[in-house]
């Protein structure tokens, strides 16, 4: 039998349970939004369809480029990290959206708000990485914090056309 994966890590047991279990539902978080960006990204229609759609390629670019290193921060501190796709369902608290049509302002609008609640949900494990002076996680979602924030500032920015 095979011993359970541990890393080595002066953080503590504590510490790699916290800091694993609020990176590991970030890690859903970006997962479930990347998957509604792209899913936006190839149902996206009308008028500014070239502009909308090139949008959400490079956003959900971007956020697929921040699950290699979740994952890896979770196993570097000593923890485990998601297994599968109902793994990332049964923690993830972005909705998905499985409608048939979404106008694309309702798609800018939704995933706005998202990049909106990521951004809260990457403070959050922030303050748990701060907690437990995890100096490499907290860099990292320092930054990760940034790029959504841009995000949801280009998402709002692309619906005031529509109110135009």
């Amino acid at each position: 039998m095979m011993a359970p994966l541990r890393t080595p890590t002066d953080l503590g047991e504590k510490a790699t349970k916290d800091i694993s279990a609020a990176l590991n539902l970030v890690l859903a978080d970006v997962y479930a939004i990347y998957l509604k960006t792209k899913n936006f990204h190839w149902h996206m229609s009308g008028t500014h369809f070239r502009d909308l759609h090139l949008l959400l390629d490079e956003q959900a670019d971007q956020i697929f480029a921040m699950t290699d290193h979740l994952a890896e921060r979770v196993r570097k501190v000593g923890g485990t990290t998601l297994r599968s796709i109902g793994h990332v369902a049964r923690l993830q608290r972005i909705s998905d959206n499985d409608a048939d049509f979404v106008t694309p302002e309702d798609m800018l609008s939704e995933l706005h708000q998202d990049n909106r609640a990521l951004t809260a949900a990457l403070r959050e494990a922030h303050d748990v990485c701060d907690e437990h002076h995890d100096i490499a996680s907290a860099s990292l979602i320092e930054v990760w914090i940034d790029e959504t924030e841009k995000r949801s500032w280009f998402l709002y920015e692309a619906t005031r056309h529509f109110h135009s």
